[in-house]
């Protein structure tokens, strides 16, 4: 009876190994031609956010990894399907038309519903927050992006003129264009400070489900203030830009201290959203305990 046991224990591990070597086949068939199109076109941009998503994902679900290796736990395979089968058919027609909301959106669907139909709503409530984290992945329609980023252009355009004014250079603006001194500097679509509103959200986000804290209000306080601080970092950096190139001239501006300053300033914003959070930590922590 053992030996029979034990046979039929090995043909069971067999039979799931196998299961997740064709589940694990067929999400790359689908994962590796999306994200190389992402690689290829969105992910090419300036402050292009979306390998910092994906490694924070792929992070995340590492943490989590004995669910999916736990072999005990029971599948859930019928609303698994309810949600594979409309994943799928979303990604089919926004591959085949062109579409990267509808095939990069997708995404969530199916790996919930194949999480789902293998190991069950324990995994599923395990691992929802990589789940959450795909919407960054999700490009945002072009005519959406152009008239957000236009507007944040202007806006982070005049906010620069104004610090500069004031602070006594000589300047003046004509719409996303500053002349400062001799020197002329375009406010370009990676200066609108968009990308890094959202990569400022997604890492904010990441620092609130790490540290986990109880008030819903400090919570809500913390994530209301990621917007502001990325303008914010996002308006300093162009002056600190026009401030180099006035000078040192336009090789210095455009040169690698421009890719630095934005780096630079992006993990500035985030010490800052850490530093507010501590902050209200030392206020909404007695509430916390009673």
């Amino acid at each position: 009876m053992k030996a029979i046991r034990v046979a039929r224990d090995d043909c069971r591990g067999r039979g799931e190994a196998l299961a997740w070597l064709a589940v694990l086949g067929s999400l790359g068939l689908i994962c590796v031609p999306t994200f190389y199109g992402l690689a290829t076109t969105h992910w090419e941009a300036e402050d292009a956010q979306g390998p910092l998503i994906l490694g924070i994902i792929v992070w995340l679900v590492w943490r989590q990894r004995n669910v999916l290796l736990d072999a005990s736990a029971r599948g859930a395979p019928l609303p698994g399907m309810a949600l594979l089968v409309p994943g799928l058919l979303l990604y089919v027609i926004g591959r085949s038309q062109e579409i990267p909301i509808g095939e990069v959106g997708a995404l969530a669907p199916i790996l919930a519903g194949v999480l789902l139909a293998m190991r069950g709503w324990a995994a599923l409530r395990a691992l929802w927050y990589p789940l959450l984290f795909l919407a960054f992945l999700v490009p945002l329609p072009a005519s959406f992006v152009d008239a957000l980023t236009g507007s944040l252009k202007q806006e982070v355009s005049a906010l620069a003129e104004h610090i500069l004014y004031v602070a006594g250079y000589p300047v003046a603006r004509d719409g996303v264009v500053l002349q400062v001194g001799q020197y002329q500097l375009l406010v370009a679509d990676a200066c609108s400070g968009l990308n890094s509103m959202i990569s400022l959200s997604a890492l904010g986000l990441l620092y609130l489900h790490l540290v986990r804290r109880k008030s819903k209000l400090h919570n809500l306080v913390v994530l209301a203030s990621i917007v502001p601080i990325a303008c914010a970092a996002n308006v300093i950096r162009v002056v600190a830009l026009a401030l180099v190139t006035y000078y040192w001239g336009n090789a210095a501006g455009q040169g690698y201290l421009h890719e630095v300053a934005g780096l630079v300033l992006v993990m500035a914003a985030l010490l800052l959203i850490v530093s507010l959070d501590r902050g209200l930590a030392r206020v909404t922590q007695p509430r916390d305990a009673t």
